[in-house]
């Protein structure tokens, strides 16, 4: 079984192959995919133009849209795993790399995962936000600790996040981490959402 930060259960094998698969398309290609996959999960609502995106890729590509949407289902376990495990960039190309992927290709992924992380964990967030009502929110800092053998992660500060949430007639606490530069990512997109909503008040 494969050992993944994103999922904890075992994943049927088609989604091993279709990642191996992608290693089948150009540098060009992968990176227009990718594009197309991130621009979904930054507006999700528009599935339409998911869709079309796609059947045009396949069209451009000579390829059949229907495995390429298959494909895209498998890859997109990995940005909705990570966003719900708070992965980092390292974390999200381990994944790839042990999925199959090439190291090319896995480094454009988490690269990207880098770039949009903190707005998709804002829009994360919104829409728990938005079906559910926040009662409470806790927070503390710590610093890792450890063995010699750990020495490269020792001193590093990361943030525990708590949110405290009201389903129906329960409440459900959602735990978050974010390294610190992740925090200050997540914390610059609050401030602007803050600020447009003022704008709205």
């Amino acid at each position: 079984m494969l050992q993944l930060h994103f999922y904890k259960d075992s994943l049927p094998d088609s989604v091993s192959n279709d990642f191996q698969n992608l290693n089948k398309f150009n540098e060009q290609q992968f990176v227009r995919l990718t594009e197309i996959l991130y621009n979904f999960l930054l507006e999700p609502k528009e599935t339409d133009r998911f869709l079309q995106e796609l059947i045009e890729f396949a069209g451009a590509n000579k390829m059949s849209a229907g495995p390429l949407r298959n494909l895209m289902k498998s890859v997109l376990l990995v940005p909705h795993g990570a966003l719900k495990k708070n992965l980092t960039a390292d974390q999200v190309k381990e994944d790839l790399l042990t999925l199959g992927l090439n190291e090319e290709k896995a480094s454009h992924f988490s690269q990207q995962w880098s770039v949009h992380y903190a707005v998709l964990s804002r829009l994360a967030i919104g829409q728990t936000l938005m079906v559910n009502q926040l009662v409470d929110m806790e927070w503390k800092f710590g610093v890792t600790v450890g063995t010699w053998s750990e020495i490269q992660k020792l001193g590093n500060i990361f943030l525990q996040l708590k949110l405290v949430i009201r389903k129906g007639n329960s409440t459900e606490n959602v735990h978050m981490e974010f390294t610190l530069p992740q925090f200050y990512n997540f914390l610059h997109e609050m401030e602007r959402a803050k600020a447009s909503m003022d704008c709205f008040s």
